[in-house]
């Protein structure tokens, strides 16, 4: 806590994922699940107003379209269920992934923190299994316990056609930096289960332990990583932005030809692949650093790192 040197655990972290370049596939693998153990809000304004002379709908052509809709979900239901439950079941399994990747980051960072000159993604991927339905649980419940808490809110500010936004927007101003503090709890939390083989339980005590007694260095290292992370992240995903907000502004012109958004689908579609390479590198950088972070503020005077050299 005295001595916490950020530099030497940010510089370690490249020198890490540079070196043992097997964990970047960890790291594509945990972005399938990138911020799920933090609190996430939705839901925006929709103000419809009926009977104005400037609304785009008139009364009897929204309740045409309402009962179009109807129609459709009536005619298709079961196609529909079957997208549901086929967009469920994929979220499970990208979910899932996510998981196994954030316990094999962990875990090869720590062996490449102790020297280890070679990273088997076999051998890593093995040695987390055991870890999964931990990792698993402990973000599931804490994002459980989000939904709880905010899906009432939501549902006012629905039903009161955005009012009840306004109204609950003290509460949604502390969840926020609960939320914030929660993810970094949990951060130090999964950590300690995976390299300290704890349970749910021990393991959010363990993480509760470590970031109250190491309140200023996990605070610091937690800006750090969300200021430097947001910044590369809008820089990587800039072609996709710049892609998309000429079909935004144009909006109108499409009605007379797709073109423009065939073209930019094409983009998206083509720099998909570099995004998720850069995404991935990104989420092992951030992950290595966290448990490195951990490491040095749990590791005894004995437990030196060692050094390694970051080959080209």
């Amino acid at each position: 806590m005295n001595n916490f040197n950020f530099g030497e655990v940010l510089t370690r972290a490249w020198q890490i994922i540079w070196k043992h370049k097997i964990l970047w596939v960890f790291g594509i693998l945990a972005s399938f699940a990138r911020g799920s153990g933090g609190a996430s809000s939705g839901g925006g304004n929709s103000g419809y107003q009926g009977g104005s002379g400037n609304s785009p709908f008139s009364t009897g052509q929204f309740e045409r379209i309402i009962g179009q809709a109807g129609q459709f979900i009536q005619n298709n239901l079961w196609i529909i269920v079957a997208v549901i439950i086929a967009i469920i079941f994929l979220s499970l399994i990208a979910y899932s992934l996510g998981m196994m990747g954030r316990i094999g980051l962990i875990k090869g960072v720590a062996q490449a923190d102790k020297g280890a000159e070679h990273l088997s993604f076999g051998e890593i991927w093995a040695e987390s299994m055991p870890f999964f339905w931990r990792i698993f649980g402990i973000n599931f419940l804490v994002g459980l316990a989000f939904f709880i808490i905010l899906a009432p809110l939501i549902v006012i500010g629905v039903v009161t056609v955005g009012i009840g936004f306004v109204c609950l927007l003290p509460i949604f101003c502390i969840l926020v930096p609960i939320g914030w503090i929660l993810s970094i709890v949990i951060e130090q939390a999964q950590t300690a289960i995976v390299l300290e083989d704890l349970n749910m339980l021990d393991g959010f005590k363990r993480g509760w332990q470590v970031a109250k007694t190491n309140v200023v260095p996990i605070i610091i290292i937690a800006l750090i990583l969300a200021v430097g992370g947001g910044v590369l992240g809008v820089i990587v995903a800039l072609p996709i932005i710049l892609a998309v907000i000429p079909l935004i502004i144009g909006m109108a012109a499409l009605r007379e030809s797709l073109t423009p958004l065939y073209i930019a689908a094409a983009c998206c579609v083509v720099y998909l692949p570099v995004l998720l390479v850069f995404n991935g590198l990104l989420t092992a950088y951030i992950q290595t650093a966290w448990t490195l972070t951990y490491l040095r503020l749990t590791q005894t005077k004995e437990e030196a790192p060692v050094m390694i050299e970051a080959n080209a």
